[in-house]
């Protein structure tokens, strides 16, 4: 082969990355804002007990270290400007009504941060739990509108309050779901989710697919209610 002929080959491509080759995050410092209501409590937990540094975060700071010292595993509480200052990647699990307040007066100690929405949008009737739909889409697509200096991502949004804080269950049997628009941001919270035993995190899409992952939880809760379960997801054939 001439040095011509060499110089017309295409070039080879490189191998396709595995999708299982996910970061080490071991050394990340997690933050959970709204870490003392059910949801945060749960997740601050779990990632503790895996052996991730977390903080637990509350408008009250005194709320947030009551809660930690509760939690144990070295949990730590402040509150949530302090938690989100402290933390390379943040987890909003605050109530829907008060999601977009909280992440508005703290766009500036969220600048920069990872943030990892897992708030879910719903209203509740006689009839049960429905989907609500912000103005921009979902709570994660508020949250990116709120955060333009922010790395948001959503995940976290289909796990049991319930599992999450009883310390006599060792696994959660689940998948998370994990949306973003930045790959290596969407990584870090699959790997995050993989430290705690029984999950995985799966790719689910970019942000503007949130909407219908909040919304599943309505499904959820009538799936518990009707058969007095935990219930959560598996992504077949993955």
């Amino acid at each position: 082969m001439t040095t011509s002929d060499s110089a017309q080959q295409p070039p080879k491509k490189a191998p396709a990355k595995d999708p299982w080759d996910l970061p080490d995050v071991s050394g990340l410092v997690v933050g959970v804002l709204g870490g003392t209501g059910p949801q945060g409590k749960g997740l601050a937990y779990r990632l503790a007990k895996a052996g991730q540094k977390v903080i637990i975060g509350s408008r009250a700071a005194e709320r947030a270290r009551a809660a930690a010292e509760e939690l144990g595993h070295g949990i730590e509480g402040a509150d949530n400007a302090e938690t989100a200052r402290r933390s390379d990647v943040v987890i909003v699990a605050v109530p829907w009504d008060g999601h977009g307040k909280t992440l508005e007066s703290l766009r500036e100690e969220l600048a920069g941060k990872l943030v990892v929405d897992c708030v879910n949008p719903l209203g509740f009737d006689k009839q049960g739990a429905y989907a609500l739909k912000p103005e921009e889409g979902s709570a994660a697509q508020q949250a990116a509108a709120l955060l333009p200096d922010s790395r948001v991502t959503a995940a976290f949004h289909h796990l049991s309050a319930v599992l999450l804080q009883d310390p006599e269950i060792e696994e959660i049997d689940t998948d998370v779901m994990v949306l973003g628009e930045v790959r290596a941001d969407v990584e870090i919270v699959q790997a995050l989710a993989g430290r705690i035993p029984g999950m995985r995190g799966i790719f689910a899409g970019r942000l503007r697919n949130a909407h219908q992952v909040e919304s599943l939880v309505a499904n959820l809760i009538s799936v518990n209610r009707r058969y007095k379960a935990h219930a959560g997801l598996r992504v077949t054939d993955v």
